[in-house]
């Protein structure tokens, strides 16, 4: 282990023709990055690979392809140009694999970036708000440079670090990306109402961060004794532990802790989790392992999606060919709960666009992934109700989707795919 003074001097040691696992969401270290990065005339053929991350990735500057390559396991905003730049790519992986791409080597590591919270009397630090698959990273990296930060929570589980397991660490004081709260729409809220109808008391929920989420949770204060586990939360979760509402007695695992991959949120997040033994921080193989994630009973999973066929196939990483965003837990917790005694595997979009297009459509775009099967979708929820597609028919299927669809679409989704079929019987014919 090596204090530096620097972060320039920490990540000197990075070599050409080599690979980085960057700790993600708003744990990304964000000043080693940025180190890193102002070496771009010195190196080439640096790969940094990593999930979503929160801020700035100036190494993603298409001007600097020679120099670093992204490989992006789920595809945030700040390098989504770089699929169409040339100078990224997309490794689709389920979150709950992710680890084992490292600790089987399929994807060797030479470095790891992380960002964790001061070591304590004992030397250990705390991974903080973001353990996914750092902690496999770190087990099979050569070297694990660390960015120090007393802003960091700290939090307990698979997060805790000890100082022995870092080769360079440089102490920095900077405030952790904070993701703004927005006030759900009436659509949203519709939405909300309808998800916070299928909750029962006593389930066990996984949903993730944004408007609709924030909507069913402000829907849930007369609920009892609910759980959680869940890849992620956000300030959505706060009032509702506070209030007792989620207090995790009827988990079947991890009873009386809220389970958790990594957390985005505002700074009374951070604070609410820090030095919180009620948070338990594990890594993704973990908390998005199916045979882990049946055993919650009524475990209800809430996922979104960028359009829904008819029959239920649902892309949620793609629009068209075009990589948007990547598969995710999405499918980890979907099947999770479908296989948990009384669960709910739930995908609640708004049924239009920004634009106004239908979000539940005839067939999928051209290119589009399909995240969710038809085999594996239950609930398909919109602001105009709830469509539950399981045991069902495909005709059943088009009549239920449809029925959720904006009023003025449903005549040309339902008209469209009986067309579609058509045509594809008689090519068939």
């Amino acid at each position: 282990m090596k204090y530096c003074t620097t972060t320039e001097e920490a990540v000197s040691v990075i070599q050409s023709n080599s690979r980085v696992y960057v700790q993600a969401a708003a744990a990304v270290p964000s000043l080693l990055t940025k180190a890193l990065s102002d070496r771009h005339s010195e190196l080439r053929n640096v790969e940094l690979c990593h999930l979503h991350t929160e801020g700035e990735a100036p190494y993603a500057n298409p001007d600097y392809a020679d120099a670093f390559h992204v490989n992006s396991f789920f595809i945030g905003k700040n390098v989504r140009h770089t699929i169409e730049a040339g100078n990224g790519s997309y490794t689709p992986v389920f979150l709950s694999e992710l680890p084992n791409l490292f600790r089987k080597k399929v994807i060797a590591l030479d470095y790891t970036f992380i960002h964790v919270s001061p070591p304590d009397t004992h030397g250990y630090c705390s991974l903080g708000i973001s353990v996914e698959a750092t902690v496999a990273a770190l087990q099979l990296s050569k070297v694990v440079i660390a960015q120090v930060n007393p802003n960091m929570p700290r939090t307990f589980g698979d997060s805790i670090i000890h100082v022995s397991e870092i080769d360079y660490l440089v102490n920095v004081d900077v405030p952790l990306y904070e993701h703004k709260i927005q006030i759900p729409t009436a659509i949203e809220n519709k939405i909300g109402q309808h998800i916070a109808s299928l909750i029962d008391d006593k389930s066990t929920l996984q949903m993730g961060i944004g408007s609709i989420p924030n909507a069913a949770l402000a829907n849930l204060g007369n609920h009892k004794d609910l759980g959680l586990h869940t890849e992620m939360f956000s300030d959505g979760v706060i009032d509702l532990i506070e209030s007792g509402v989620i207090n995790c007695r009827h988990k079947g695992i991890g009873k009386g802790r809220a389970l958790a991959t990594f957390l985005v949120g505002s700074k009374r997040l951070y604070d609410f989790v820090d030095n919180n033994p009620f948070i338990e921080m594990r890594e993704s193989s973990y908390v998005n392992d199916t045979a882990i994630i049946r055993r919650n009973p009524k475990m209800t999973a809430i996922n979104s999606a960028i359009e829904v066929d008819v029959t239920g196939q649902v892309c949620a990483d793609s629009i068209g060919a075009k990589m948007y965003s990547g598969v995710g837990g999405q499918m980890d917790f979907i099947r999770g709960a479908a296989l948990s005694e009384g669960g709910k595997a739930i995908i609640a979009l708004p049924s239009t666009t920004k634009k106004g297009e239908s979000r539940i459509v005839p067939f999928l775009k051209q290119g589009a992934g399909v995240v969710t099967t038809r085999s594996h979708a239950q609930y398909i929820i919109t602001e105009y109700g709830i469509a539950d597609l399981y045991g069902k028919s495909l005709k059943q299927r088009v009549k239920a989707l449809v029925n959720i669809a904006h009023p003025d679409h449903q005549e040309w989704i339902d008209k469209q795919y009986f067309e579609m079929l058509h045509q594809s019987v008689n090519r068939v014919n």
